[in-house]
């Protein structure tokens, strides 16, 4: 009977909570780096408020977070997760540019899931969204982040693979490891903190065929401290990028 009323006390102090508490409680167990509860706190927010973009943001992130912990098919439905919930929060806020953002980041931790005309198209919309994100909030570091990606990405296709899709799917767009470096520089101009665009500057030097300039801020990226979920999977990537020079 004592576990019974325990068990009610603490279901009621639960359905009471506010959407804001729960989702103060999500941004709490996201900076622990526990984003399997804090998507838990943040759904539960979204109870709450289900038109709120920003809890939406919130929960497309958590999922896109979850996925390098996720396989198979686990992983491809975090991520059809956090494309959804992403461009609903698009949707209710288009002239905000976090969800913008979110819409980009989603597109391009799909693509793993997609086939090569997918990829064309998806990476076209990744483009367009973070430019969106920018052009709302011209101090997005992860927007800035976004686009050194795509170009990163774009102009790492040869020749003969362009040629080849151009046949076939109509061409890829094009891409520029200067317009990459300028973008990555930006984001860590405005946020020295993330490690990720220390290591995608690096990654780019060495794609240029700077090695020693790729070495030394690769480096510089793999002594930062990991504070955010995708920070250990990008200190792979400078290792590996290291290792290949």
């Amino acid at each position: 009977m004592k576990i019974l009323i325990i068990f009610l006390i603490t279901a009621s102090i639960a359905f009471s909570q506010t959407a804001a508490e729960w989702k103060k409680k999500g941004d709490a167990l996201e900076s622990s780096g526990k984003t399997k509860q804090a998507l838990e706190a943040y759904e539960k927010a979204l109870e709450k408020e289900p038109k709120d973009a920003d809890i939406l943001v919130k929960v497309a992130k958590q999922y896109g977070d979850l996925m390098p912990s996720l396989k198979g098919k686990e992983r491809e439905k975090a991520g059809e997760s956090s494309l959804e919930y992403s461009r609903k929060a698009v949707a209710l806020a288009p002239n905000s540019s976090d969800p913008h953002l979110a819409v980009a980041l989603s597109l391009g931790k799909n693509t793993e899931f997609m086939g090569n005309k997918e990829k064309i198209e998806a990476s076209r919309e990744m483009k367009a969204e973070a430019k969106k994100a920018l052009e709302l909030d011209p101090k997005s570091d992860y927007a800035h982040h976004m686009l050194g990606r795509w170009h990163q990405e774009m102009a790492d296709i040869g020749g003969f693979a362009r040629l080849a899709a151009k046949v076939i799917y109509g061409g890829v767009p094009k891409g520029s490891y200067e317009e990459a470096l300028d973008h990555f520089d930006k984001a860590r101009n405005l946020n020295g903190k993330r490690l990720i665009h220390q290591i995608e500057y690096g990654r780019t030097l060495a794609m240029m065929g700077r090695e020693n300039d790729a070495r030394r801020e690769i480096k510089k990226g793999l002594a930062m401290p990991n504070k955010e979920a995708d920070d250990a999977e990008s200190k792979t990537r400078g290792r590996a990028t290291l290792n290949d020079l």
